[in-house]
């Protein structure tokens, strides 16, 4: 495609990307530099028959016309994001200066709101991206391999986990975890624990979340991957058996590297999917247990009840930085693959 014809097949799609993406960005970094002008406070002295007394009041009229002056609030530059919520650079040299080992750092870290839930997002994120994939592929392979009268009913009941809300099914498998639901009670039951539930442990309720998420999500790469599969080539698989090749070397020599581009787009889909992870901590009462950099954007908010919020708006660049780290290794084998193959 030339370049003058790639611009103008690319402009209305590129346009829409600065003016609801780019400059959104922009803005909110902005915002996030300033936060709100301190209240202007009046000193008033009254005196009577036993003495003075003073009394501090709010100057509303004064702090009006400073808001209106200045309506982005007053500059802070980038103390928010070194602020104790945030990154506490302050708090994490503290913490690394007395631990004693990597074990009781990362205990500091829990205690800080920001490494919580970064450490719980990361988490989250290495464990059900690697899972859905490893997953969705070997369901892939083994419903192709089935005969064909069983595979629409195979791929429609592997599908079904992806119709169902997120909400709708975080709620469902909350309920069930309760203790009067089926899991909870049946684990009551085993252990004789009238008083045993999964909700009151941190560990169990990140298990829980996670099972939750490969279980949503696998659909997504499953279908995918089904997908792949239908082109791959049967001569190339012919040549390999012929060759010597058995089931599990055809996989890893011919199957794998012909589905690499949509390993590529399924790691990038299911990496932003997952460091966004929200609605299932909502649905399961978790914020107690586990909260999400989502889930902190979202309390900075609803604490605030201002959209301009300097903290939301420092959580937000850093969570747009941790996805752009994220995704940058993908992006640079996609980047190679697809030069290599152009040469």
């Amino acid at each position: 495609m030339k370049h003058r014809t790639f611009f103008w097949f690319i402009l209305p799609t590129l346009s829409a990307m600065i003016l609801f993406i780019a400059l959104p960005i922009v803005s909110v970094f902005i915002q996030s530099l300033f936060v709100e002008h301190e209240q202007v406070l009046v000193v008033s002295e009254s005196c009577g028959p036993f003495g003075c007394n003073q009394t501090t009041s709010i100057d509303a009229e004064a702090t009006a016309a400073l808001r209106e002056e200045k309506p982005l609030g007053r500059f802070n530059g980038l103390s928010t994001y070194f602020d104790r919520s945030h990154l506490a650079s302050a708090e994490v040299a503290e913490i690394w200066s007395e631990s004693t080992g990597l074990a009781s750092f990362v205990n500091g870290l829990m205690d800080l709101k920001f490494y919580r839930a970064l450490i719980f997002t990361l988490t989250y994120t290495f464990t059900v991206t690697p899972a859905v994939l490893i997953l969705g592929l070997a369901i892939a392979v083994g419903v192709n391999n089935l005969p064909r009268a069983f595979r629409g009913v195979a791929i429609f009941i592997s599908l079904l986990p992806f119709l169902v809300a997120t909400v709708v099914g975080s709620m469902i498998l909350s309920w069930m975890l309760d203790g009067e639901g089926i899991i909870g009670a049946t684990l009551q039951n085993i252990f004789n624990d009238p008083s045993l539930t999964i909700k009151s442990s941190t560990p169990l309720m990140w298990i829980a979340l996670i099972v939750y998420g490969i279980w949503h999500t696998l659909p997504f790469s499953f279908i995918t991957f089904y997908a792949g599969l239908q082109t791959v080539s049967k001569d190339t698989l012919e040549a390999a058996q012929i060759d010597g090749a058995n089931k599990w070397q055809s996989m890893i020599h011919v199957v794998v590297p012909h589905l690499m581009p949509l390993v590529s787009f399924v790691t990038l889909m299911l990496l932003m999917d997952n460091f966004r992870v929200f609605e299932p901590i909502v649905s399961f009462n978790a914020e107690a247990h586990a909260q999400s950099l989502s889930i902190f954007i979202w309390s900075d908010l609803r604490e605030a009840g201002n959209p301009l919020y300097a903290s939301a708006g420092a959580t937000s660049i850093l969570t747009i930085i941790g996805v752009a780290i994220l995704l940058t290794p993908v992006l640079i084998r996609t980047w190679r693959d697809f030069n290599a193959k152009s040469h």
